[in-house]
């Protein structure tokens, strides 16, 4: 991705590069900001364009920071960008969003991009997103972190009357979402089958395995909705798999879903490892 001035300051003369986009060399995504090469933008380089096209203060907020976060799947609309104060004017394919101040802790980058964080994204999902899709958004969160729900409280006590902020406060209240919770739930029903019970959030092989039995080379990992909905979470789990079995270990994943519609099923599977 490039800017026309860019372009210029490289020695790419306005008659060189309009050459380039006509005969397919380079794209145009925006008044003054180009793709190298023929190839479709991907949502890494659409999100860098739209931010080159608004200025050097924009932050990409909402859906399409949960996209790029892995947060919630791309659903191919606009680029949400926030800035703080100015009008960055209409742009296609642009979706403004004009804030008051930015705090400093809610934004983050991705590979040199300013985003805002993943505790001030999902905060931003509720005041313009679906219930639902902010709900997902925060469970994948709490399987990849079970300390950001004390980021969101943060970042909804830093701006309490936003839109979306009784949502956000149902989620953070809401225990079932909690990985906590679901540790509690599973270990109950181990001790009601009379299984040997786990040690839990064990460090083990570079990682925090959510229950572990040491003795029977056994691990229980919770997953999040979009553990397979996306790449990034998949290559990361069946990496954690991989070495998890190299060394002797074998991995039990169990979901939600499966959690609360097939309880004693899960159990059973847990004592059928066991033994």
């Amino acid at each position: 991705m490039i800017t026309g001035e860019q372009a210029l300051a490289a020695g790419l003369g306005r008659g060189a590069l309009a050459h380039r986009v006509k005969v397919g060399g380079m794209q145009r995504l925006h008044t003054g900001v180009y793709l190298i090469g023929p190839a479709p933008p991907t949502p890494m380089g659409k999100a860098r364009a739209a931010a080159f096209a608004v200025g050097d203060d924009a932050v990409v907020s909402h859906r399409s920071a949960a996209s790029l976060f892995g947060l919630l799947p791309d659903n191919g609309g606009d680029i949400d960008i926030t800035v703080v104060g100015r009008n960055p004017g209409q742009r296609p394919g642009v979706m403004r969003h004009r804030v008051k101040a930015l705090p400093r802790q809610d934004v983050t980058t991705i590979r040199g991009l300013n985003v805002t964080s993943i505790a001030r994204t999902i905060c931003d999902l509720a005041a313009t997103e679906s219930a639902r899709d902010t709900e997902l958004a925060f469970q994948e969160a709490l399987y990849r972190d079970k300390t950001i729900d004390r980021a969101v409280a943060a970042a909804l006590a830093r701006e309490p009357c936003r839109r979306g902020a009784r949502t956000i406060r149902a989620l953070i209240k809401d225990p079932k979402l909690t990985r906590s919770e679901k540790e509690r739930r599973l270990l109950r029903l181990i001790k009601q089958a009379q299984l040997p019970i786990p040690l839990t959030n064990v460090p083990l092989h570079g990682y925090t395995a959510d229950m572990y039995w040491p003795s029977h080379g056994l691990v229980v990992e919770f997953d999040g909705w979009g553990a397979h909905g996306h790449r990034l979470a998949f290559e990361s789990n069946r990496k954690r798999d991989q070495i998890m079995v190299a060394n002797g270990i074998r991995v039990l994943r169990v979901t939600d879903r499966h959690l609360q519609d097939e309880p004693v099923a899960v159990v059973a599977r847990i004592a059928q490892a066991l033994r």
